[in-house]
């Protein structure tokens, strides 16, 4: 599976960003997606996931009720709106695909990261 990662930027506090993510290859169709992120200093970090069918959603306590994923089964595309964003939102972040949860060692696919930054 190849993961294409867009949507970064920069934006101010309390603004909104969407990024996305187009899985391509044999085993793309409705693979278990999701996000993580990592700030400058700090450990990589779960943000959201999404079952294969788009039922299934987890979220980070950090991004509850800010952060909305969701999926296009026909475009095999993960989609995370931030919403209300914060400026320690600050992280690369990272598409991942193949798995379901919040460990990002049963990650088996990792996308390029996407910078996101959120200013004061």
């Amino acid at each position: 599976v190849q993961l294409q990662a867009s949507g970064g930027g920069l934006v101010q506090a309390g603004g909104s960003l969407r990024l996305s993510c187009v899985a391509s290859g044999r085993d793309a169709y409705r693979t278990p997606m999701g996000w993580f992120r990592q700030a400058p200093g700090k450990e990589r970090e779960f943000v959201a996931t999404i079952s294969g069918n788009g039922v299934g959603k987890l979220y980070a306590d950090s991004v509850k009720g800010r952060f909305t994923i969701s999926r296009d089964l026909v475009k095999n595309t993960e989609y995370l709106q931030m919403n209300s964003l914060k400026p320690e939102d600050t992280a690369v972040y990272y598409c991942a695909a193949g798995y379901y949860g919040a460990d990002s060692n049963t990650v088996n696919y990792w996308g390029q990261g996407t910078q996101v930054t959120v200013s004061s």
